[in-house]
């Protein structure tokens, strides 16, 4: 009996080992045929086979909201933890106030503590969106490098850490030698340390054994598996993705307002939603991979329906509401669904004016705009005196007359002709007023 239960507890042993060393090896699968692996340290995938492993990427608070540039890492993470292994998160209160020279031409402006601590909460509650902190071995772990860098004195740190990594290893860092003609500060200098040390606590306190983050973080990831080599006898591995670049050769994450943030109150969830619908093919071919969690044979569907019609942009459609859906809402996708068809034609009255003020500015940013009057609104304003003394939306009565005569004048997406009255009923949003002429010229007029 006890031999067929040691027998039974073997057999079960091995097809557990088994199943996790498959289900390990998934993570560098997945991240292969999606193209997000840049550089791999040696070891590092016998690491993840073997073993639930404990890794982290760092977030630098720069900014009270991620962007979407920061979707790289995050995704990471996402698939990380989704192959069973254990993602923390590190943001940066402490390297925060240094500032990391990789990929930079200049020095960065030091934040203030007040700002930084604004930034990091910003930027907490958007990454609790995106990994599970609740449930599981393998939940998600938020930690703040103020936090074991805060009675750390400079005179123990340069005794501790620096004596273990040399001036000459530091050097050798593609962000140092990048910047050794136009100069670089002690405190830049550092910055490898510091990311260094933070690998180093983590390795001892948090038992990771795996830095993730982009190519231009190679230098100081591996700086951190040196240090633990060193300083503690330890191995530790590194993972790197791509930098995303765009196929015309312009910034991935830029619009013409600069940065794509994921904070609704930075970027609209219908500018988010925008950015996507609009990314070109050969890009979208990428995305898909970079930012869904789409499957592969899911994708592959995808590629092959795109590449048959093109012109209807279902890559560009499905990757802008997995990506849209997953950063925002549902409320938010479908809103943005909606104000597009506004603006392309195949919106209605009752859509319009469920717009909140906020999507409505969005949708009509850089139409020509004008003011009148509230009084005007609240007497009662004929179409033609709205059309052609308040707004200067046509030059003349006539042109006016001729346009509504032949039903080329919408007020709010509704037809009107020459003896309509424009009143308090016709308000979006209390205060505006969407004016179209003929198909594609929108007026936005702004009562008050």
């Amino acid at each position: 009996m006890i031999h067929s239960f040691s027998f039974f507890f073997l057999l079960c042993l091995l097809c557990f080992n088994v199943s996790i060393f498959k289900y390990m090896k998934n993570f560098i699968e997945e991240l292969k045929w999606r193209g997000m692996i840049h550089d791999v340290m040696p070891g590092t995938e016998e690491q993840l086979q073997k073993e639930m492993t404990n890794g982290y990427i760092g977030f630098d608070p720069t900014a009270d909201s991620l962007h979407i540039g920061n979707l790289v890492p995050v995704m990471l993470l996402m698939h990380f933890q989704r192959c069973g292994h254990k993602p923390f998160v590190l943001v940066g209160g402490a390297t925060g106030m240094v500032g990391d020279p990789s990929g930079k031409s200049e020095e960065r402006k030091l934040l203030s503590v007040e700002d930084l601590n604004h930034n990091l909460e910003g930027q907490k509650k958007q990454l609790m969106k995106f990994l599970d902190f609740k449930t599981g071995d393998n939940k998600a772990e938020l930690v703040n490098n103020y936090d074991w860098f805060r009675d750390f004195t400079f005179l123990d740190f340069i005794r501790d850490v620096g004596k273990h990594i040399t001036v000459n290893y530091m050097l050798a860092k593609d962000s140092v030698k990048k910047r050794l003609e136009t100069g670089m500060s002690f405190t830049e200098f550092t910055y490898q340390l510091v990311q260094g040390y933070d690998f180093y606590w983590l390795y001892k306190n948090k038992k990771c054994k795996l830095q993730l983050g982009g190519s231009d973080q190679w230098g100081n990831i591996v700086t951190g598996t040196e240090l633990i080599r060193r300083k503690a006898q330890g191995e530790a591995f590194a993972l790197t993705c791509p930098l995303i670049t765009k196929a015309d050769g312009s910034k991935f994450g830029k619009s013409e307002g600069g940065n794509v943030w994921l904070d609704p109150k930075r970027t609209s969830p219908y500018k988010f939603y925008q950015y996507w619908l609009n990314v070109s093919d050969e890009d979208a071919v990428n995305f898909i991979k970079f930012f869904t969690l789409l499957s592969r044979g899911e994708i592959d569907s995808l590629i092959k329906e795109h590449s048959e019609a093109p012109h209807l942009r279902i890559l560009q459609k499905a990757l802008a509401k997995d990506v849209t859906i997953r950063v925002h809402s549902e409320e938010d996708y479908t809103a943005a669904i909606e104000a597009s068809q506004i603006l392309f034609g195949k919106g209605t009255t009752e859509t319009l004016k469920k717009l909140s003020e906020e999507v409505l500015l969005s949708v009509f940013e850089g139409v020509p705009q004008s003011d009148i009057s509230k009084s005007d609104i609240d007497n009662g304003i004929g179409v033609i005196e709205f059309l052609v003394e308040k707004t200067a939306i046509f030059k003349s009565n006539g042109e006016a007359r001729r346009m509504l005569k032949d039903n080329g004048v919408s007020i709010n997406k509704a037809k009107v002709k020459d003896n309509y009255i424009l009143e308090n009923k016709d308000l979006l949003n209390n205060k505006y007023i969407l004016a179209q002429k003929g198909k594609k010229n929108y007026y936005l007029v702004r009562v008050g």
